[in-house]
């Protein structure tokens, strides 16, 4: 291993902050806590932990020197990763009119949020961004994969450390939204959110 504790330290709190600014996985993860419950953000959590795993994998495998000289292949999947949201907006938006989603327990289950977790992060153009251009600056001159490695490692601890405590914080907010017109505002409040970050997605990326 080749990384010193300070590039430990400064990657460490890069992470954080770049994690604790508002992206995809903030506002529908909690949301989607609040709305379906806690079991139910923390199978959301689960997919989203291995979609940013599988990026790193791929960031490691050299997709991101494909992004760099490919720029169409990175635009392509910026494209997707809205199209991704503006659908599952569309699909909150309807969820607001479908009294199942209203009940205790909700309408969405564990699976169905590990899916769209898994499926959102790996069409996450900011995880995609962050593997390109933040990942090398902290990697020692001919450094190998194990360090590289361990810097994934280290992000998706931080990543899920970030995501975790918003499920469980937005979770206790359940009995609130067990309310019928309370889970039918947020479910559509969901749905704008999610058409916002996908604008900002398009604006920042």
């Amino acid at each position: 291993m080749d990384l010193t504790a300070g590039a430990l330290a400064g990657f460490l709190l890069t992470v954080l902050i770049v994690e604790i600014t508002p992206g995809p996985n903030m506002v529908w993860l909690a949301l989607m806590s609040a709305t379906e419950g806690r079991r139910t953000g923390m199978a959301a959590v689960a997919g989203i932990t291995l979609g940013l795993a599988l990026q790193g994998a791929l960031a490691m495998a050299g997709i991101s020197a494909l992004f760099e000289a490919v720029p169409a292949a990175y635009q392509a999947l910026r494209w997707a990763g809205v199209g991704y949201l503006l659908w599952l907006g569309w699909q909150s938006w309807q969820d607001a009119g479908n009294p199942a989603h209203h009940r205790p327990g909700g309408g969405e289950t564990p699976g169905a949020a590990f899916r769209s977790g898994l499926v959102t992060n790996l069409l996450n153009p900011k995880a995609a961004l962050f593997y390109l251009a933040m990942l090398p600056g902290f990697l020692p001159k001919g450094s190998g994969w194990p360090d590289a490695a361990l810097l994934v490692l280290l992000y998706l601890i931080v990543a899920s450390s970030v995501h975790l405590g918003i499920c469980l914080a937005a979770a206790k907010a359940r009995r609130i939204a067990e309310n019928p017109v309370a889970s039918a505002r947020l479910h559509r409040v969901q749905a704008l959110a999610l058409g916002l970050v996908a604008l900002w997605v398009l604006a920042k990326t």
